[in-house]
């Protein structure tokens, strides 16, 4: 926690203690899974380091139950890491990250035909060095794997980073034409569809927002497309669907820390969508999914049991809704 993001050769207070907590996408989905206490079996896969940080995923993943047969360790490289600024007004964050071991996982251990288990998500692409690199038939390595899962039956979906550069097109679009369930924030889905979701003014461009999804599905993306930011998220389906929902009304003062945020919004999603929910469920889950995350510091330690996730809605009511415009 610091007190403001310095400029360039300036200083910046740290005001509160270091907080060691474990994060990624992976973990954070099946962390807020277990947490939520859905009946579902859990299973990571992917590389870790021969290390402190690595024992300590491991272990978390024995405590909440989570399979992790195909969680390997490396002594090749180290746990990836990021150092996370969080300003302790507004809860900004700022992310120094570490590739490590991410960097050198190819998804070649995973047999999707020996597996029960219905949903496949991977993330983040623009991370996963080896996974973001080209494949001859499918584009990319993560492509070929989403690939795979699918022709085995289980319903994929994705998730990116929010990364400065001009990788989206190469990377992120391989990987829609296998992917079920698009999940994005603003950024993203507006650097990978080229569209400016947000105006100059900083408002968010719902006419851009409709659009952007809808590129989305021309570019793949098998049955829905999700996107999420601070205001709430908007889901467009194949049928033609929309759904456009609020996020909580929560103020500053209950408002700790953003990181895990998009992270436990698509918890929320994709607990719904597992389980059948109908679009605005689901929707209303995940922003308070995501609310609930604002609580704490570290990218899980805000999430509660389901029936306590979705009360907050009741307790912060949702924002005024976000009304598409024409």
């Amino acid at each position: 926690m610091i007190d403001v993001y310095p400029q360039r050769e300036q200083l910046a207070n740290i005001t509160g203690a270091a907080i060691t907590g474990t994060g990624g996408s992976p973990y954070n989905l099946l962390v807020n899974l277990a947490k939520l206490g859905v009946d579902i079996p859990l299973a990571a896969a992917g590389l870790v380091g021969n290390d402190a940080f690595g024992n300590l995923i491991l272990d978390d993943c024995t405590r909440y139950g989570i399979d992790t047969k195909h969680l390997k360790a490396t002594a090749d490289a180290p746990t990836s890491y990021t150092d996370v600024m969080t300003e302790a007004k507004g809860g900004d964050r700022t992310f120094f990250h570490n590739r490590g071991a991410n960097a050198l996982w190819d998804g070649g251990n995973l047999d999707f035909t020996k597996t029960k288990a219905r949903f496949f998500h991977l993330g983040y692409l623009l991370l996963l060095d080896e996974m973001d690199s080209a494949d001859k038939k499918h584009g990319t390595k993560a492509a070929k794997l989403l690939a795979a899962a699918q022709a085995a039956g289980l319903r994929t979906s994705i998730d990116v980073v929010s990364e400065d550069s001009d990788r989206f097109a190469s990377v992120i679009t391989p990987a829609l034409q296998h992917t079920d369930y698009c999940i994005l924030n603003e950024v993203e889905a507006g650097k990978t569809a080229g569209f400016k979701i947000r105006q100059e003014d900083g408002k968010l461009d719902t006419v851009a927002l409709r659009h952007a999804a809808g590129a989305l599905l021309q570019m793949g993306v098998g049955e829905l497309v999700v996107i999420h930011f601070p205001e709430g998220g908007f889901v467009r389906t194949r049928k033609g669907e929309d759904v456009l929902q609020s996020s909580l009304r929560i103020p500053a003062r209950d408002i700790v820390g953003a990181a895990g945020a998009g992270d436990a919004f698509c918890t929320g999603m994709l607990l719904g969508l597992h389980e059948g929910w109908d679009l605005a469920k689901c929707l209303e889950t995940a922003v308070c999914a995501a609310g609930a995350c604002l609580s704490e510091a570290s990218c899980t330690g805000g999430m509660k049991s389901l029936r306590s996730v979705q009360a907050l809605a009741k307790k912060y009511k949702f924002r005024p809704r976000l009304e598409p415009e024409q």
